[in-house]
């Protein structure tokens, strides 16, 4: 394994996990329509995935750091496939509540053993000191690319296709995202080498995963980079969940008709995976430019945030669907290039913080920490929004991305990086 072939089948692993996710993205709610549940059950169901992955998450980081990357990451491809096949095929409440919990549970394993495994790829085959930053960008970019091509296929899959395979036509895309999901499997145990761990008993894994958690939670507080690494990516939770919340009804409201606002949000969803992947791209040539990942950081935060408050300070004329819409698709888009251009920079600020033995488990850290920062900011927003309108809940989002820039700002990477909490055979 070399470096340049660790970053293209790293990028090829996230293509495989977020393809499965645009495909049945765009029929999901509306699937669960046509089976009869109402809209309050099916945001009972959105809240048992959202529930399951946060529960998870922690414990499942800290299982990848005492049995292995691959061993989690193929876990997450069955249960994902399963969860998949079920919400294909259920029709009432309790299967698709059933479909939830395995597609959370993939979702929890799958958050961090892919990076994890290709920054110790690149460190055993470049040493410590690896260039990290082009090979997450290009994994970044490649999760974009995939959601984006998924969003544009499973809204094309059932007028295309129909019904066929003995599914309804809605359930199409997400037959076909369950056997993305085996393809993802082969790829995971057949094309992601890893070194061979010691054998260890069941009880010996149980005993390691709470001490891998508490020693990624202790990591993450005590030190100064990945603290603020950590509440940055919170700041970013709560912009990221308004501007997922309100945009689809701000353009239904703006185009006056339910039908063409999903289509109109459809293209910009789309177009918003594609912005991103280009930032992710970008990620690498701006922290060139601008010297540090510190300074790319804030440079992509920014971005996102000035286009964010553009849209609150331009509120009152976005009235009329030929001004509005380009005008929120175009802060839209810019919000993802500057998140995209972050990405990659502070992911690598975080790894050069960590330890192999403690790596998985703080991505998992980070991830929840964006997660429940944007289910809090989903709420606020949300009350904001119908209070005193989507234009004001756009500008607290961007005002949330300035506090993340400030944050960042502030990060000093002169200390050495502090020891490891915790021995690899100290779980075992």
């Amino acid at each position: 394994m070399t470096g340049r072939r660790a970053e293209w089948r790293y990028a090829l692993l996230v293509l495989l996990f977020w393809l499965p996710t645009g495909l049945y993205l765009a029929t999901k709610i509306l699937l669960m329509l046509d089976r009869g549940l109402s809209v309050a059950a099916i945001g009972t169901v959105v809240l048992i995935f959202s529930l399951t992955t946060a529960a998870l998450e922690l414990p499942t980081g800290g299982l990848a750091d005492v049995i292995g990357r691959r061993t989690v990451l193929a876990a997450s491809a069955v249960a994902s496939c399963a969860g998949l096949a079920l919400l294909a095929v259920a029709d009432g409440f309790w299967l698709f509540a059933a479909s939830a919990v395995l597609r959370g549970i993939a979702r929890a394993l799958s958050s961090g053993p892919d990076e994890a495994w290709f920054v110790d790829t690149m460190h055993a085959v470049e040493g410590p000191d690896a260039p990290l930053t082009r090979g997450l960008a290009r994994g970044e970019a490649a999760g974009s690319v995939g959601l984006g091509i998924g969003t544009l296929l499973g809204g094309a899959l059932p007028l295309a296709l129909g019904a066929a395979f003995g599914l309804s036509a809605l359930a199409v895309p997400v037959a076909i995202a369950a056997l993305v999901e085996l393809v993802r499997l082969l790829v995971t145990v057949f094309g992601m080498p890893e070194p061979p761990r010691p054998r260890t008993s069941v009880g010996a894994v149980l005993r390691g995963v709470p001490a891998t958690v508490a020693a990624g939670l202790r990591l993450g507080l005590r030190d100064g980079v990945l603290a603020r690494l950590l509440l940055a990516g919170a700041g970013v939770g709560v912009a990221l969940s308004a501007i997922e919340l309100l945009t689809p009804g701000w353009l239904a409201d703006l185009v006056g008709d339910p039908e063409r606002g999903a289509s109109t949000y459809a293209v910009v969803a789309a177009a918003g995976f594609g912005a991103s992947a280009v930032g992710s791209l970008l990620g690498p040539w701006a922290q060139r430019r601008l010297g540090s990942a510190v300074r790319a950081g804030v440079a992509g935060i920014a971005l996102g945030a000035a286009a964010l408050v553009a849209v609150a300070l331009a509120g009152p004329t976005l009235r009329e669907a030929t001004i509005g819409v380009p005008v929120i698709a175009a802060a839209y888009l810019l919000l993802f290039v500057g998140l995209g251009v972050t990405a990659a920079p502070q992911a690598a600020l975080l790894h050069a913080r960590v330890a192999p033995t403690e790596r998985a488990t703080v991505i998992s850290v980070q991830s929840l920490a964006l997660q429940a920062a944007g289910a809090l900011g989903s709420v606020g927003s949300g009350a904001l929004a119908t209070a005193r309108g989507p234009a004001l809940a756009f500008g607290t989002a961007g005002a949330a991305l300035v506090a993340a820039a400030w944050v960042v700002a502030r990060i000093q990477v002169t200390d050495p990086a502090p020891e490891p909490l915790r021995e690899p055979a100290a779980a075992l």
